[in-house]
């Protein structure tokens, strides 16, 4: 399925549990949050990876999908556009700070990452 049609089932869903219509929601929540549903969502997610990159010894692939992106290429773009580096450059230059690294098969058994349905 494709991912803008997956996050425009997602805003229809929310602005129903609101009882408003998806339009004015997403409106209201740009208003109210300075940025839409979708960029908070995607910030968030990275905001997430960040963590997992930083403390688990998964790859930037399983770290993309754990998070809920569809495209490794996707995933690495906007990642460098928030933070500044790649998903490779920000997980090497935490690994060199000799942190324990939570395995990742420990990560995906409790679920602290996300999974897809």
């Amino acid at each position: 399925m494709d991912r803008h049609y997956t996050e425009a089932l997602d805003l229809t869903a929310v602005a129903a549990v609101a009882s408003v219509s998806k339009y004015h929601f997403q409106r209201l929540f740009t208003v109210t949050y300075g940025c839409s549903p979708a960029a908070y969502l995607s910030r968030r997610r990275i905001e997430r990876a960040q963590d997992l990159l930083r403390s688990t010894n998964l790859t930037v692939t399983e770290v993309c999908y754990a998070v809920g992106f569809a495209s490794l290429g996707s995933f690495s773009s906007r990642f460098r556009a928030v933070v500044g580096e790649t998903p490779s450059e920000f997980q090497r230059r935490w690994a060199s700070s000799g942190a324990p690294h939570i395995p990742g098969c420990f990560v995906f058994m409790w679920g602290l990452a996300e999974r897809r349905g």
